[in-house]
């Protein structure tokens, strides 16, 4: 079937629905998966799958993005060859750095085991974190070479493949994460390292997948894809020319998830041999907390972090085109915009899901000792996530990369410095030692954002007022709405192991929040000083007019 070209809107509607359907399988798998392999099976699949993060971070990270502006590029200005050209040395390249990542994974894996586990026993061996590093590893030899293919799509303004090719690849993924593990650990009683092997390993049969789909596309469509809408001579560019562009490209976004993925690998390094060495924690119970902070929680986080995702895909070429056209005015209206947005729906989303941590997690999960006292806390690095997440990329749209970067190595410094120390403070206090460990990761990503939130106030000359008001009105609507929930919990109490009466106790909390805080933003002016009057307003006749029509109906009737 021949492809079509999208058009932006149609693009970035395809583009946020892929994503958010990603996110939705990558939420619900974990409930079925979790039944079966447990936190001790958690913690192996988080050690696995954080070290193993890093490097894709290396080997594959901002490739698609950077790919498609080079095409694009090349494309617009009518160098069909060079585009050609740049990209067969983008898959060369990335085939060269995915076999190195992939043999020194291979090669230390037991090394790293090591690291990790160190000699502590009673739980997962530096043998069995060696055997799921050793399997994952394999993805490496894929995943950058589709990345490759996608970014080529996307420069030519398909989207809906690369779309269709992420949805394959997720959907494979589960497929044989859920079955393969049910059916290994289960049905036939494979080791639990053999499970959770079978789990990691699933990535390299998606990207697999996926890849021979692109493949197939690229076969079907070559006309279209090699098709010379515009006839000019094409001047000589060599290939170093071409790579130095990729990489000038893909290194900003390289940095950030390779720092986001260093702050959880800190944890999996560090914290369970000191809560077993120097708290006093038994190694199951360790490595169970130490699944929910790498591995199960974040899976829920993804519920808040999966907005900022399709506001960033929003942000992107509408921030880029007000700063191109020097609108500077524009430009700061746009990043106020931006974090009044996100600060109007992660904040109470957080807090919520804080107050509902007992039956949101037995939605999840079930029962568990630390899982609800770990997720109320751990929510909170969604949040800092979140903002960190818009401030860099605001910072890096704006091609100020310097600052990006000494922004996350002050923010990783911050991460590791504190990691162990907070880890012994927060005990010493009587609380919870891991809280220690979550503390870190907040105010490394917190020293990131406030750096670049400086940066944008010197440089750009944004003014931060109006986001502040916006936020100290969003701040007490989440207090009354939280003081509204505490006294509900006295009549509906949260406290529940019954899968089914939590999915109520939890619509219920929702709808009552969601009534109180958007109502109170409402009577202060902050949902429309946000959104803008005219359209609440707009949204706001619809619903009435929706109202009449039906009462309309039943009075014929």
């Amino acid at each position: 079937m021949k492809m079509k070209k999208n058009s932006f809107m149609q693009g970035a509607f395809i583009a946020t629905f892929g994503i958010v359907l990603c996110k939705i399988l990558g939420v619900l798998y974990v409930i079925p998966f979790y039944a079966i392999i447990g936190e001790q099976g958690g913690a192996l699949y988080g050690y696995a799958y954080n070290i193993y993060s890093i490097f894709l971070s290396i080997s594959q990270a901002g490739i698609p993005l950077a790919m498609s502006k080079v095409v694009s590029e090349y494309y617009t200005l009518g160098y069909y060859n060079t585009k050609e050209r740049a990209f067969k040395i983008g898959k060369r390249f990335l085939f060269i750095v995915g076999c190195i990542c992939f043999l020194v994974l291979f090669i230390f894996a037991e090394d790293i085991g090591y690291l990790i586990i160190g000699n502590i026993e009673g739980g997962n061996t530096k043998e069995d974190v060696a055997f799921v590093i050793r399997l994952i590893s394999t993805a490496i030899l894929v995943i950058p070479i589709l990345s490759v293919s996608r970014g080529y799509f996307q420069g030519h303004r398909f989207i809906t493949p690369t779309t269709i090719s992420q949805i394959l690849e997720q959907l494979t993924r589960v497929i044989i994460i859920v079955v393969g593990s049910f059916l290994m650990y289960k049905v036939f009683h494979f080791s639990l390292k053999a499970t959770v092997g079978c789990a990691v390993f699933a990535a390299t049969i998606g990207g697999v997948v996926s890849y021979l789909y692109l493949l197939y596309k690229e076969k079907q469509n070559k006309k279209e894809l090699l098709k010379k809408e515009i006839k000019v001579k094409e001047p000589k560019i060599s290939d170093k020319t071409i790579m130095k562009k990729i990489l000038l490209y893909a290194v900003p976004f390289i940095m950030i998830d390779l720092f986001r993925s260093l702050y959880n690998s800190v944890d999996v390094v560090t914290l369970v041999k000191t809560l077993v060495n120097d708290i006093g924690y038994s190694t199951a119970d360790a490595e169970s907390i130490m699944s929910i902070i790498s591995t199960w929680g974040l899976k829920i986080n993804m519920i808040i972090i999966s907005v900022v995702t399709g506001l960033m895909t929003s942000l992107i070429p509408n921030l880029t085109a007000s700063y191109v056209q020097n609108d500077m005015e524009e430009v700061k209206n746009k990043i106020n915009k931006t974090y009044q947005i996100v600060l109007f729906c992660t904040i109470p989303m957080t807090v919520g899901l804080s107050i509902l941590a007992k039956p949101v997690w037995t939605i999840f999960y079930g029962a568990s000792k630390y899982g609800a006292l770990t997720y109320q806390y751990l929510v909170f690095v969604a949040l800092a996530t979140v903002i960190f997440t818009a401030t860099v990329t605001i910072v890096q749209l704006l091609k100020e990369y310097k600052t990006v970067f000494l922004s996350l190595i002050a923010g990783m410094l911050v991460k590791v410095a504190l990691n162990i120390p907070f880890i012994y403070g927060f005990n010493k206090m009587g609380l919870p030692a891991f809280y220690g460990a979550i503390t870190a990761t907040i105010l490394g990503f917190l020293t990131s954002s406030i750096i670049c939130m400086m940066f944008l106030k010197k440089k750009y000359k944004v003014n931060f007022e109006s986001t502040l008001r916006e936020f100290f009105n969003i701040l007490i609507s989440v207090i009354v709405m939280t003081l509204a929930l505490s006294l509900l919990k006295l009549f509906v109490p949260v406290t529940t192991t019954n899968r089914f009466m939590a999915i109520l106790v939890v619509l219920l909390y929702a709808f009552v929040g969601a009534v109180i805080y958007l109502t109170i933003t409402y009577k202060t002016n902050t949902i429309q000083n946000i959104f803008g009057k005219e359209k609440i307003d707009q949204f706001l006749k619809r619903i009435k007019i929706k109202k009449n029509k039906k009462q309309a109906k039943k009075k014929v009737k």
